[in-house]
């Protein structure tokens, strides 16, 4: 049985050093991927773009600068609050987001509950994920 942890929380896209723009955004945690965690950042109207990263990334990037790639992730204070900002970077584009460390900490400790950090590999199923790659070929 699985179990799921959510979180709605509203990021800022950086636009320049002086603008940003809300993003309404939904982080996923399920215990059967326990190695990800699944972000929905929400463009307008129905659109979303989704991401898929690793918890540890998150978790680390609380505390220090950490990814490379596609996603990198460090804290940092604006206006005096703790932040977290996730630089995403795909073929389509690149983004900057801004994340409250507060919400992302609690989302964070909530999938720890579900699966203590470290223990990811006695909730994924190898076996099931095999056969589901095997099929589709």
């Amino acid at each position: 049985m699985s179990t799921s942890v959510t979180c709605e929380l509203q990021l800022r896209l950086v636009v320049s050093s002086e603008s940003s723009l809300p993003v309404p955004a939904g982080l996923r945690y399920d215990s059967a991927d326990p190695y990800a965690v699944h972000a929905s950042f929400h463009t307008g109207g129905n659109e979303t773009v989704d991401w898929v990263f690793a918890r540890d990334l998150l978790a680390e990037g609380l505390r220090r600068p950490t990814g490379c790639g596609d996603v990198r992730v460090w804290p940092s204070r604006n206006r005096g609050q703790g932040i977290v900002c996730i630089a995403l970077s795909s073929p389509e584009g690149e983004a900057l987001l801004e994340a409250p460390a507060r919400a992302l900490e609690s989302f964070l400790k909530r999938t720890n509950a579900a699966v203590a950090p470290g223990s990811e590999h006695r909730h994924y199923d190898i076996d099931s994920e095999l056969a589901h790659l095997f099929a589709d070929n």
